[in-house]
């Protein structure tokens, strides 16, 4: 139970860090959405910095861990998860798997996005 009690508050406090980011980047950048494009570069810095401190580095509680990867870092952007997810299969030498998850990933989720505008539209 600690372990979900420190994902739910890593999770709350990267979303209000990802909200305060996108509001202030938004009157600064008009509509490009460099705020979305930061937050997501800066936790997949954070989630690459973290995991390798964590794996190689520094021994720490599997409740810090979860609060500041699955918990922060997921909350703040799931683009380090998927980023992480694209280091480990390049990493294990899985060239041709990282490329079509990164082609899949990206064609699907945003034709996942355009299809859900358009089936709403119908309602």
């Amino acid at each position: 139970m600690l372990k979900l009690t420190a994902i739910f508050l890593g999770g709350g406090l990267g979303a209000a860090s990802r909200y305060l980011a996108t509001a202030a980047c938004s009157k600064l950048c008009g509509t490009f959405p460099l705020g979305t494009l930061g937050v997501n570069v800066a936790g997949s810095f954070i989630m690459g910095f973290i995991f390798l401190l964590f794996m190689e580095k520094i021994s720490v509680p599997d409740e810090l861990k979860l609060f500041l990867t699955v918990g922060f870092c997921g909350g703040l952007t799931t683009f380090s998860s998927f980023s992480l997810d694209v280091w480990n299969m390049f990493y294990a030498g899985e060239f041709i798997k990282t490329a079509l998850y990164v082609l899949l990933s990206l064609v699907l989720s945003i034709g996942a996005l355009f299809a859900g505008v358009m089936v709403a539209k119908q309602f």
